[in-house]
């Protein structure tokens, strides 16, 4: 561009466009509960927004949570993530966050009402399944799960590990019918 021409502010490139490039849609993933897949059959999933302080957010920004021992509870029409460890900021200060402190969840009310019925049948509740930036929003995954048993794990990792042998099985062939 030359200094003379008048070029509309519309037009103009914005400054810091890494902040609009973030805002394709895509998550960033913080943390997952792979525990939670395991020990859970999952029955119904949900995006959740998370109240957090300035220093939680610049933590997870950091990339460090953890959701292994999470739990998700109804208390008077609100959900609320119980034991979701997020560490403290290194930079803050006073203004540091405690660390395992219950964070609220924001649903809408349906979901929130239809969490609440389910989760009050026997052998269902709600865990957390993943924290990340959407949007540059913090948002949770949250799921309604029934426990399995010990059998039903077991035999989840049986079909894992034969999925994988076919899959091993399958590309060895591929490989050698490509070397002939």
């Amino acid at each position: 561009m030359s200094k003379g021409m008048y070029v509309p502010k519309e037009s103009q490139p914005k400054q810091g466009s890494g902040a609009v490039k973030a805002k394709d849609g895509k998550r960033k993933i913080v943390a997952q509960n792979k525990k939670a897949r395991h020990d859970y059959a999952i029955v119904d999933v949900y995006e959740a927004g998370l109240v957090l302080s300035g220093t939680e957010v610049k933590s997870l920004r950091q990339g460090r949570a953890s959701l292994t021992d999470g739990f998700v509870q109804i208390d008077g029409n609100e959900a609320w993530l119980h034991n979701a460890h997020i560490p403290e900021y290194s930079q803050g200060t006073w203004t540091n966050h405690s660390v395992r402190r219950k964070r609220k969840l924001l649903l809408h009310r349906e979901e929130i009402d239809k969490l609440e019925s389910k989760a009050q049948e026997t052998g269902h509740t709600i865990v957390p399944l993943a924290l990340y930036f959407k949007d540059g929003r913090a948002k949770a995954e949250i799921a309604l799960a029934r426990g399995k048993k010990e059998y039903d794990k077991r035999q989840t990792l049986r079909e894992k590990q034969d999925r994988r042998e076919s899959d091993r099985a399958i590309a060895a062939a591929k490989r050698k019918q490509r070397a002939q």
